[in-house]
C-alpha cells in the first residue's frame, strides 16, 4: 500500500477536478479512491467511507494508475472521455 501523501500536488488536483466534474460516476469513484489513499486512509478504511467492497478498493489501487486517467476505465460499458 502507497504511503501518505504519494500523490504529486499536479496529479492530486487533477483528481479532485475529476472528482468534482467527470460525468462518470466510475471514474469519480476511482478517482476518490485514490484521493482516500492519498490522505493516510488504508484500504479498510477507504471501503469503508465510500461504501464499497475491500475487494474493489483493492484491484483499483493496483489497477488505476492516478497519473494516467485512461487507466480508470473498465471493458465492461464504453466510458465518455
Amino acid at each position: 500500500m502507497p504511503s501518505k501523501n504519494f500523490l504529486s500536488s499536479e496529479t492530486r488536483e487533477t483528481l479532485q477536478q475529476v472528482l468534482k466534474e467527470h460525468e462518470h460516476p466510475d471514474i469519480r469513484q476511482r478517482a476518490l479512491i485514490f484521493l482516500l489513499l492519498n490522505s493516510g486512509n488504508t484500504q479498510a478504511q477507504t471501503a469503508e467511507l465510500i461504501g464499497c467492497s475491500l475487494r474493489k478498493i483493492a484491484y483499483w489501487s493496483i489497477h488505476g494508475d492516478p497519473d494516467n486517467l485512461d487507466s480508470f476505465k473498465d471493458n465492461r460499458y464504453p466510458l465518455n472521455k
